[in-house]
């Protein structure tokens, strides 16, 4: 209950919100737009989209053709034949297409929440050099400014992809160059400024970059986005007249693993992160020196935006294990981006509650349920309809399947049975027992959903798999043929574990290429697939079918 009276409320910063790298890490449009509703819940207005980078080019390791084969991906797919084989074939359905970008924009516009495009360059840059090698440097991530026609690719990637973009202010990256060029470097960077406003009339941000030269210097139009002090000093920069945005990285996440930051967001750190004693803000760049700040209300301090990196690639995470690092944390850190005063006390109270009713998403892919069963086919009718049990009323439906004695029968390779289910999130344990025929097809899927989906094997690879995100996490495990087996599907927090015939627990694992030098083996968190069973090439029978909330 609220005491009765009134009140005034306004942000303390203009600029509130989170960037996500999605040039290492395809995420559909539709886990975009639900990040935006969460965002727009708890006041955060920005939504930074890192659109093309690439794994870490490792030059002392890596010959030139292994440079040019690298994972690098750009994310927007124009037909105009000024990019015309920017974006490879093979990364289409990895891309978003104008009308699907504008329905991203749009969507998040209609909570407030707007979307920041960054198409990086001179570094980070091995997508544009796979595309023309001639512009690179012998670095291949770092391209060649001194290359005559170096400036006009880029101008002419921006000229494409400008009409696309709703926002009044873009980010054209400009960080971790080689600073032996620095005055080619300002000059990209302000000719990049000057093409843009002229084209366009928006603004420009790019990442604090040290690039030491005594005959230039970055246009004071320009936004500065600080992430790390060995790169630029944001007080300095605040000094000099620049506008500066705070992305420290203090709040910096690398998915999965990093030898340096962490995967979630530190709530002690947004709770008692000033280091003149407090709460840390926006203005506080650095938590462990207080005269590195400047004054709260300095009028340079645009605002705070966290980052979310995919240093490791697609595979080193599913797509809803992002939302997971920003989860607990981010409504504190929104709140502190706003100004507020909540405390950790007050925070752990309300946070529960609040995200329950968080609308316009399901990122938790949360499924209503009387009680812990959500769902329970015993297959004991005939017929189409397969009741649930649960008593929820998920009630499936057979297409060309076959039920008899507790038994439902896939003979043919497009037999399915669907449900009104997609996926469910953490926890979870998804049971049943399962009699794949020898016919059935090799990567034939056992159980499907919008996230995920377990296989018969991958590829020339009879194992049993996950499918996440357009990757594979295979088991050293294969499920007999024509023979019954009792399989339990578990998801426990961040890991996905699967118990077959009586055999020890497996858990699905990701290995991660660590800058090609090491590897390192993680779990990964996988939604239940509860949409369908059977069909697309799967052929056999299932029975016992039960789905409960806890693992």
């Amino acid at each position: 209950m609220l005491p009765f009276g009134s009140g005034s409320d306004a942000p303390g910063w203009g600029t509130r919100g989170v960037m996500l790298d999605v040039g290492r890490h395809y995420y559909p449009p539709e886990f975009l737009t639900d990040m935006c509703a969460y965002l727009s819940f708890f006041k955060q207005n920005t939504f930074h989209l890192h659109l093309s980078d690439n794994l870490f080019n490792n030059v002392g390791l890596y010959s030139r053709e292994r440079s040019l084969d690298l994972y690098a991906a750009f994310r927007l797919n124009s037909d105009d034949p000024a990019v015309a084989g920017l974006v490879r074939p093979y990364r289409f359905n990895e891309s978003y297409t104008r009308a699907t970008f504008d329905g991203i924009q749009a969507s998040c516009a209609a909570r407030g929440v707007t979307i920041i495009p960054e198409i990086e360059a001179p570094g980070h840059a091995l997508v544009i050099a796979q595309w023309k090698p001639e512009l690179a440097l012998p670095d291949l991530s770092l391209l060649n400014i001194s290359h005559p026609e170096t400036i006009p690719t880029v101008q002419s990637i921006w000229r494409t992809f400008l009409p696309w973009f709703h926002c009044k202010t873009v980010h054209i990256g400009a960080d971790e160059y080689d600073s032996a060029l620095a005055h080619e470097y300002n000059r990209f960077v302000n000719t990049m400024s000057s093409f843009i406003g002229a084209s366009s009339g928006k603004d420009i941000r790019i990442w604090g970059t040290n690039e030491p030269s005594n005959t230039s210097s970055v246009s004071h139009n320009i936004t500065i986005q600080h992430w790390e002090f060995f790169e630029d000093n944001p007080l300095a920069l605040l000094t000099q007249g620049y506008r500066v945005l705070n992305s420290d990285d203090a709040f910096y996440i690398v998915g999965k693993w990093s030898g340096s930051y962490p995967q979630q967001l530190n709530v002690s750190r947004i709770f008692a992160g000033n280091p003149a004693g407090g709460a840390w803000a926006p203005f506080v760049f650095d938590t462990k020196n207080a005269t590195n700040n400047p004054p709260r209300a300095h009028p340079g301090v645009v605002g705070h935006v966290a980052a979310q990196w995919n240093d490791y690639g697609p595979n080193a995470t599913t797509v809803r294990e992002a939302y997971y690092a920003w989860r607990d944390g981010l409504p504190a850190l929104a709140d502190k981006q706003w100004g507020g005063a909540l405390t950790r006390a007050q925070y752990d109270a309300v946070f529960e509650q609040l995200h329950s009713v968080v609308p316009g998403q399901n990122l938790d892919r949360a499924i209503a349920s009387k009680t812990d069963v959500i769902l329970r086919y015993d297959f004991a009718g005939k017929g189409a309809r397969i009741k649930d049990a649960s008593g929820n009323g998920y009630d499936g439906t057979c297409h060309g399947c076959f039920v008899r004695g507790g038994v439902a029968t896939f003979a043919s390779p497009t037999s399915r049975l669907t449900t009104p289910l997609g996926s469910k999130g953490r926890d979870y344990t998804l049971s049943f027992a399962v009699n794949p025929s020898s016919r059935a097809r090799r990567g034939a899927p056992i159980l499907s959903g919008p996230d995920s989906a377990l296989v018969l094997g991958n590829g020339t690879r009879a194992s049993l798999a996950l499918i996440a995100g357009g990757q594979t996490y295979a088991l050293n495990y294969t499920l007999p043929r024509d023979a019954w087996t009792d399989v339990a599907l578990v998801g426990r927090g961040g890991g996905t574990f699967l118990r077959a015939g009586g055999a020890p627990e497996m858990q699905f694992l990701t290995v991660l290429g660590v800058n090609g030098a090491s590897f390192r083996w993680q779990p990964v968190a996988v939604e239940a697939p509860v949409a369908q069973i059977g069909g697309n090439g799967f052929v056999g029978s299932i029975a016992r079918v039960l789905l409960t909330g806890s693992a």
